[in-house]
């Protein structure tokens, strides 16, 4: 058997108080439902791992593109000081 916990929000904003309520209705809730339903979906949300590129990428996606003209790489050097077959 599941325990029952109780929660009280005091000064939620009138806005806030007449969206919930608006949400309750179009999902035939009440509004004590539908701030379960809420909470039960936002916190059961699988968080994926932290991918600092897509983020970034996500932040300022927005904002559009930029191409940037990549410069033709030269070919690989020789290293100083030894030969490839000095290092076997």
């Amino acid at each position: 058997m599941k325990k029952s916990a109780s929660l009280t929000i005091r000064n939620l904003d009138d806005d806030l108080m007449r969206r919930l309520r608006v949400r309750a209705a179009e999902h035939g809730h009440s509004m004590k439902e539908e701030a379960r339903a809420i909470l039960h979906t936002a916190l059961n949300e699988q968080e994926s791992p932290a991918n600092l590129p897509r983020a970034i990428r996500a932040r300022f996606a927005p904002l559009g593109g930029v191409e940037l003209e990549i410069p033709p790489r030269d070919p690989m050097r020789e290293p100083t000081g030894s030969t490839a077959s000095e290092a076997l």
